[in-house]
């Protein structure tokens, strides 16, 4: 169900490359709250302007994505663009919006999306989660300062790359050499129509030594043992396998979840790697001679064994065990220019659920060259 309000722009307020955060008046009840518009999509609103907006999520309370959208500017009409080739995305909805996909033949990369055949080895980094994004880019950096590395944007969440202000600056500050947005996800630096053409593009396109693989923010639960998008990891864990990437799995792990099922190695990680993976894939856990390893990293990789390893084996699938050092990262972690949060806590409150992902990125980077 569709709730959609008129409002007028009463002032904009600070936003990020590719997003801009207004302030609005709905014009039936009066109430004053914030709203988000995507220029790309829109054009730019202006103070006093009337626009039409979204209130589902935000009606409902929710949290990431709970806010009005900005779905049209009823008196101003954004500029048409030419694009050279015919891909649309966020297909079939009113919003479609059409790109330049590296894999169209309109395409100035087309040639070598057409002749690359693999990924050369090239490492790749799988989470479900959002907020791992600059932890395992903290990783790779720690371990390899000079490598490259480009972010892959998928459709399991939101669907505009724009709307990750952690990617946005990561990319501003250098630390992103590009962002790929794939699927029917769009707004990235390139796009591309599968992950499997994104991965393609990140080596060949972007000069990627590491990419990451992950959706955007907005992920989806429900409580069930396979009802949460995240899910989705598992299809760019084949898809790096197939290509001849070396995948890496961002364990999801937690010392200050309330939930159980979150605590320790949470089971989205144990059903994305352990059951619904298919190809073998690096498992990074805390290295047992390592200062800070403790009884809580012993039990995370023991449920890791558990529940990751034994049933990946019933199918023949063969994971590795991948023991890293911390040394540097909880350093690397702070000096990053974004701010670590995830499900609402932060580095202090929640460490190894941001530890985890930078040992991903430190194993990915491990297996690089030259960088």
């Amino acid at each position: 169900m569709l709730r959609w309000e008129r409002a007028t722009v009463i002032d904009h307020r600070p936003g990020w490359a590719g997003v801009r955060r207004l302030l609005v008046r709905i014009d039936t009840t009066g109430e004053t709250v914030s709203a988000l518009a995507y220029p790309e999509l829109t054009g730019e609103p202006g103070t006093g302007e009337q626009v039409l907006l979204n209130t589902n999520a935000l009606r409902r309370g929710l949290g990431t994505g709970g806010e009005a959208m900005v779905v049209a500017r009823p008196a101003h009409l954004p500029a048409a663009e030419e694009i050279a080739g015919h891909m649309v995305k966020a297909r079939y909805t009113p919003m479609q919006t059409m790109v330049d996909a590296i894999d169209d033949p309109a395409s100035e990369h087309y040639e070598i999306l057409q002749h690359a055949e693999g990924l050369d080895g090239m490492p790749v980094v799988v989470a479900d989660l959002h907020s791992s994004l600059p932890a395992v880019v903290a990783g790779v950096r720690a371990e390899a300062p000079l490598a490259r590395i480009v972010y892959v944007h998928t459709d399991a969440a939101a669907l505009p790359a724009a709307y990750s202000a952690t990617a946005a600056t990561l990319r501003e500050q250098g630390l992103l050499a590009a962002i790929i947005s794939a699927g029917q996800s769009f707004g990235g630096d390139l796009e591309a129509v599968t992950v499997h053409s994104a991965l393609l593009g990140a080596r060949h396109v972007a000069g990627a030594d590491v990419a990451v693989v992950i959706q955007g923010p907005g992920n989806l639960g429900t409580g069930t043992g396979w009802g949460f998008s995240g899910v989705q990891a598992a299809e760019a864990v084949h898809a790096a396998h197939v290509l001849g990437g070396v995948p890496v799995a961002a364990l999801r792990v937690s010392s200050a979840d309330a939930r159980a099922r979150h605590r320790g190695l949470s089971h989205h990680s144990a059903t994305m790697f352990g059951r619904a993976t298919l190809a073998p894939l690096r498992l990074p856990v805390l290295d047992p001679s390592d200062d800070e390893y403790s009884a809580f990293h012993m039990s995370v990789t023991e449920q890791m064994e558990s529940a990751i390893i034994g049933p990946a084996l019933e199918r023949s699938c063969r994971h590795q065990l991948a023991p890293v050092r911390a040394e540097g990262l909880i350093a690397a972690l702070e000096a990053l220019p974004v701010r670590l949060s995830t499900m609402g806590r932060g580095l202090e409150e929640d460490p190894e659920a941001f530890l985890y992902a930078a040992l991903a990125g430190r194993c990915a980077a491990s297996l690089t060259t030259d960088c």
